[in-house]
């Protein structure tokens, strides 16, 4: 039985090229203790691989466009490996060669591979998935579908939205104009990364801790939000690397956001997601305001539905040729924005793997063709770990990046005190 990708992932799957490779990465680093056995992991996904179905399929060519179909084998084998690493620097580096590394479109659209351990005893896992095999939310239900072991806490639900609440389309349409002035209508300056893109990765991590980014969230006068709290912390960092190169440009951030409704199928739902432009207000000097004003603009675009609208634009767009082409490069100049930051719900409670407890998730997305650096967070049930991925070539230091997140962190944590 074969089933076409819907329009979203087959868009994302012809993407993939000899610079963009099209997965995404959550990276799983265990806390100290025994070296996680290779063919036990390797038996406990393929025991476990059924209750995430798409895990068991290929994509082929149907002749009308790219279909799912199931794998005539799965050799778990090919999908779970090991490398070695010994510090945090090597373990970036594989990070980084698996990044660049394509997957085979001739098996499923996954890996795990086992890193290290390290000197310290801590081991990592890298989980790659094609994004268009799951968006952020999919991707975490395969690793409590296959990866962690079992518990008893619920996940994340994959539809965040109501169905019955969704504005009808005339509804969209109506303040579509308005919607278009306020995402497509405010180009920033030239954007310091749009450089040409070449296959290599690097990647580096910070930690945010949960608890007190929710504080200093609930400490402003307007409540902002974790994600609120995200943006100003990149948004920090970039302000301090930009004006350490000279100045700070007028940037924007491409917000996705998740259109997944309640009641869809975690493993079968695919892309569902549309996105918002924010401005980053790298002139702003003091974080703590930075923050206030990135809150006002997310609360402001949640209320009017912009991400919805958008959806409906190009989804009707899509089968319009030319002038459908002509506005997604529109929404795609790096002018509109500058570099995507993501955020997903990851684990609620402490998950294990192989009797090892998951200290720190981290998560990466591949950056795109003039936009050599992508910023993608995922949460756990103590951290906030955020992943920059940029080509080090158009972007390099990107340790230097992640060190001035952390130092934006601090500033904002300061408050707390």
């Amino acid at each position: 039985m074969t089933e076409p990708l819907s329009p979203a992932d087959a868009r994302i799957l012809a993407l993939e090229s000899d610079v963009v490779r099209g997965h995404a990465l959550k990276l799983l680093v265990l806390e100290p203790g025994a070296a996680l056995d290779l063919e036990a992991v390797r038996d406990s996904v393929a025991a476990r691989l059924a209750a995430f179905p798409r895990g068991g399929q290929i994509v082929v060519d149907a002749g009308d466009g790219p279909a799912w179909v199931a794998a005539p084998a799965v050799d778990v084998t090919a999908h779970v490996r090991r490398h070695a690493a010994d510090d945090p620097a090597e373990l970036r580096a594989v990070v980084g060669r698996l990044m660049s590394e394509p997957l085979d479109r001739a098996r499923p659209l996954w890996s795990v591979d086992l890193i290290g351990p390290l000197a310290d005893g801590r081991e990592a896992i890298a989980v790659r998935l094609h994004h268009a095999l799951a968006d952020g939310l999919t991707a975490v239900r395969f690793l409590e579908s296959v990866i962690f072991e079992p518990h008893d806490a619920a996940a994340h639900e994959v539809g965040l939205r109501d169905p019955d609440a969704r504005p009808t389309r005339w509804s969209e349409w109506e303040r579509m104009p308005m919607t278009l002035a306020r995402e497509l209508g405010h180009p920033g300056s030239r954007s310091p990364f749009d450089r040409p893109l070449t296959a290599r990765r690097a990647l580096a991590f910070v930690d945010v801790p949960l608890a007190e980014a929710r504080a200093v969230g609930a400490s402003r006068s307007t409540h902002a939000t974790v994600n609120d709290v995200l943006l100003a912390v990149v948004a920090g960092a970039l302000r301090r690397r930009l004006l350490h190169h000279g100045h700070a440009p007028r940037m924007n951030a491409q917000v996705p956001v998740s259109l997944h409704e309640k009641g869809e199928d975690a493993a079968a739902s695919g892309n569902r997601d549309s996105f918002v432009d924010v401005g980053l207000h790298l002139d702003e000097a003091d974080d703590l305001r930075r923050l206030d004003l990135l809150s006002a603009q997310m609360r402001a675009r949640k209320h009017v539905h912009d991400a919805r609208s958008l959806d409906e634009l190009f989804h009707t767009l899509a089968a319009s040729g030319p002038v459908g082409a002509l506005v997604r490069g529109l929404a795609d100049d790096p002018r509109e924005f500058a570099l995507a930051i993501s955020n997903v719900p990851g684990p609620r409670v402490p998950v294990a793997v192989g009797g090892r407890r998951v200290g720190h998730v981290y998560t990466s997305s591949e950056p795109g063709p003039r936009h050599a650096l992508r910023v993608a967070a995922i949460s756990n049930d103590r951290w906030l770990g955020v992943g920059f991925c940029v080509d080090p070539d158009a972007v390099p230091d990107v340790e230097l990046l992640a060190d001035a997140a952390h130092d934006a962190w601090e500033a904002l944590r300061a408050s707390l005190r």
